[in-house]
């Protein structure tokens, strides 16, 4: 495993990417980076569909190492799609990360980091997404621990290789390596958002409406949220299968499908 596409969703520039490309071209890895050309967070699994995408190589001098790396114009999944369909770069991997800030629980349905790694499992390659879980007003955000955490979890691959039908949903705590507990195999767990919007006053006198909210974590055992309160690395395989089976069955043991069925033939024999 020695070609890894990698990109992010914080931006070209980005510490984490910068990290995480640098530790993995020191390690004899063939890269390409394409990310963002800005900050594109909780831009979930957008494509850009409504305007042609710009491509710019970045020069060395504006990178932490000596590596090829590219700036879009587009979200984290054009990025994607970009380097493998428009540049012809056929990757072993596809990193998203290191992200700064965490992707747990619900997280991965807005998140631009983990739906980059989405994209690259549709193309069908093995594919992780990677998130510290820091914050702005952390002292320190451990880029370094979270990218030989990354390093360690590819060399595993050798070993443990992925299932082709998932990707990897990593967080990693803010913690020097040295304290992290180890790694824990998880599920998704619930992080719910309260008080999700704030109203703020504009310039002349009118509101608008700022999205966030306070982070609200059910801590149940083996949840990628527990993993990390407890110091542990989370490991979370995803599946795209979004079908609920025991639901379909249960609705198709009775008479639902039948129903609605005779319904639709009569509304359409009634047209007709």
């Amino acid at each position: 495993m020695k070609k890894i596409l990698i990109t992010n969703d914080d931006g070209i520039h980005a510490v984490g990417i910068q990290t995480l490309a640098l530790r993995l071209r020191d390690e004899g890895y063939d890269l390409l980076v394409v990310a963002p050309d800005r900050e594109r967070s909780a831009s979930g699994h957008s494509m850009t569909m409504d305007r042609p995408l710009r491509v710019k190589k970045i020069e060395k001098s504006r990178l932490s190492g000596d590596f090829p790396a590219y700036s879009c114009d587009g979200t984290p999944t054009d990025c994607v799609i970009m380097g493998i369909d428009a540049m012809g770069f056929k990757p072993d991997l596809v990193l998203s990360g290191i992200n700064c800030g965490p992707n747990l629980g619900d997280d991965i349905t807005y998140s631009g980091t983990a739906c980059a790694a989405m994209e690259g499992l549709i193309f069908g390659y093995r594919s992780m997404a990677l998130s510290l879980v820091c914050f702005p007003g952390d002292e320190k955000k451990e880029f370094d621990s979270a990218a030989e955490t990354a390093l360690e979890i590819i060399k595993g691959l050798a070993k443990h290789p992925m299932a082709e039908d998932i990707f990897y949903n990593v967080n990693i705590p803010n913690l020097p390596l040295g304290d992290i507990r180890g790694l824990k195999l998880t599920r998704k767990g619930t992080r719910r958002y309260r008080d999700k919007i704030t109203v703020v006053k504009t310039p002349f006198g009118g509101e608008a409406y700022w999205v966030g909210g306070r982070i609200y974590d059910e801590l149940h055992e083996n949840t990628d949220v527990r993993a990390i309160a407890d110091g542990y690395v989370s490991l979370t395989p995803v599946h795209l299968e979004l079908t609920c089976f025991s639901a379909l069955d249960a609705a198709k043991s009775g008479t639902m499908e039948a129903e609605l069925s005779a319904a639709l033939k009569e509304k359409v024999n009634r047209k007709h």
